[in-house]
C-alpha cells in the first residue's frame, strides 16, 4: 500500500453523556418538578438512545415512566426536541413515523448537545406537555445545555 492510499476507519469516536451528568440532569429535574408541584418521571439516554438514568417520582403514573423513555429516545434518535412531531407527522411523507412503537410526539424530550455534537436525550413525563418542557427547559438552561427549537 502507497502512502497516498489510506485504509477507510473502520470506528469512529461518538461522545457521549458521562454517567455524572445524567445524574445531574435527574436530580435537577427532580429540584424544578418538586417547585412546580408536579410528580414526573425522568429518562437521560445516551446518543444511541440507550437508557443512561432514569427516576421516577412516587406518585407518578407508571405510564409516564415508559413515557419518558421514549421521549429521550426519540429526541435523541432524531435530534429534534419531541413537541416538534406533531407537525413533522402530519406531512404525508413522514406520517408514516407516527406509527413506529417508540417514536413519542408529546413535548418534553429535547436532545443533549455539547459542543454541537448530540451526546444523548432528555425524556420528562408526569406533567402536562407543556408543564415537562417548562421544567426540562429550566433544567437545560442550568446544566448548560442549548434548548434547541
Amino acid at each position: 500500500m502507497s502512502l497516498t492510499e489510506q485504509t477507510p476507519a473502520k470506528t469512529h469516536n461518538a461522545p457521549s453523556i458521562s454517567r455524572a451528568a445524567a445524574v445531574a440532569l435527574i436530580e435537577a429535574v427532580r429540584k424544578e418538578a418538586t417547585e412546580a408541584d408536579i410528580d414526573v418521571a425522568t429518562a437521560i439516554t445516551d446518543a444511541g438512545g440507550h437508557l443512561v438514568a432514569f427516576e421516577r417520582a412516587d406518585r407518578t403514573p407508571f405510564l409516564a415512566a415508559e413515557v419518558a423513555v421514549d421521549k429521550a429516545w426519540t429526541a435523541a434518535s432524531f435530534r429534534l426536541p419531541t413537541h416538534t412531531w406533531n407537525s413533522l407527522v402530519a406531512d404525508p411523507h413522514v406520517a408514516p413515523l407516527a406509527k413506529h412503537p417508540r417514536l413519542m410526539a408529546v413535548g418534553g424530550g429535547f436532545p443533549l448537545f455539547d459542543n454541537g455534537v448530540c451526546v444523548g436525550g432528555l425524556g420528562i413525563s408526569g406533567g402536562s406537555a407543556e408543564q415537562d418542557e417548562k421544567v426540562a427547559h429550566a433544567v437545560l438552561k442550568a446544566q448548560g445545555f442549548p434548548i434547541p427549537d
